[in-house]
């Protein structure tokens, strides 16, 4: 059952990784998945392929009928104002509170094929690791889909937001967001470029233990925020306690939430010559928020929550 859990929280928060570790374990025939980061998550993306002029629309999009088969996509076609559009979300679009009402289509993986087609949408936004073989069958109809890969860097998250804004006409719209968010992450650059830096460990999933790497955009949390990744060259993220004792943080962020999260809190407290647990500096932090932003929420949680669990003395 824990396993099961695990699996399904991997496929909530866009972590493929994991996911893709967990589901070779179960008794059930794996989904495979091109893999090219560890986070959860998710999900905001790079553009697989370009976008020719039978892809993109770029002019007005009022009458554009879309799908969404990501939480991170979904929150970003309402902030570009194309929340009317959406015709149909997974069952994991919960962000803004509207996308609760759309109509479900499926997972962030599995989708109802027959169930999109019915609903006759213009356009599919989908994850790279949404089942190939329902991406096809999709195209097979004439759909027009457009998939996302999972970007490594805020800057790469910015450069994608601005790609799905030219795709549904909302270039302008998008180039404004991305300048706001940028400037708030260039302010709390600023201010921690001169602090000491902090040795961090960002926890992602507890059995088996996995840790941010530079091969995601968390790693910019850490960096952004006064910090260093003491995992930043950790490969696939895999690691042990032991090697979280080895490189002893000052700062543990977890996250995971409810009772799995408070479990983590209450093992690490065992571990007394840690500084994180000597200075009491281990945190939860929202999964959902921390891997699976946009370009708007990745500045928000940045500078109202990461950095000042890192840096405490900055002024937000």
């Amino acid at each position: 059952m824990v396993l099961i859990n695990m699996v399904e929280h991997c496929r909530r928060y866009n972590n493929p990784t994991i996911m893709k570790l967990f589901e070779k374990r179960q008794p059930v025939k794996p989904v495979k998945i091109k893999i090219y980061a560890i986070v959860t998550c998710l999900l905001i993306v790079a553009i697989t392929g370009s976008f020719s002029a039978n892809r993109a629309f770029g002019s007005p999009s009022d009458n554009l009928g879309i799908i969404s088969l990501s939480p991170v996509i979904t929150e970003g076609l309402y902030l570009l104002g194309m929340g009317d559009n959406i015709i149909g979300v997974t069952i994991y679009c919960q962000r803004p509170s509207q996308a609760k009402d759309k109509q479900k289509v499926g997972s962030v993986v599995d989708v109802n094929v027959e169930k999109i087609v019915n609903l006759k949408p213009d356009i599919v936004f989908a994850m790279s690791h949404t089942n190939t073989k329902d991406i096809k069958k999709l195209r097979d109809t004439g759909i027009n889909v457009i998939t996302f890969d999972i970007p490594k860097t805020f800057e790469r998250l910015c450069e994608i937001f601005l790609a799905l804004g030219k795709t549904i006409g909302k270039e302008k719209e998008a180039i404004h967001i991305v300048n706001a968010s940028k400037r708030k992450v260039s302010d709390i650059r600023k201010k921690t470029s001169g602090l000491q830096k902090q040795k961090v460990f960002i926890q992602i999933g507890a059995k088996p233990l996995f840790a941010a790497t530079d091969d995601s955009f968390v790693n910019d949390y850490i960096e952004f925020s006064g910090g260093i990744n003491i995992f930043k060259n950790a490969g696939s993220g895999l690691i042990s306690r032991e090697e979280v004792l080895k490189r002893n943080p000052d700062i543990i962020l977890i996250a995971t939430m409810g009772v799995a999260g408070k479990d983590e809190q209450k093992i690490w407290h065992r571990y007394k010559m840690i500084n994180a647990v000597w200075n009491n500096r281990i945190y939860l932090v929202d999964p959902y928020r921390i891997c699976s932003p946009t370009p708007v929420s990745f500045a928000e949680y940045l500078t109202t929550e990461i950095v000042g669990k890192i840096q405490p003395g900055i002024v937000k």
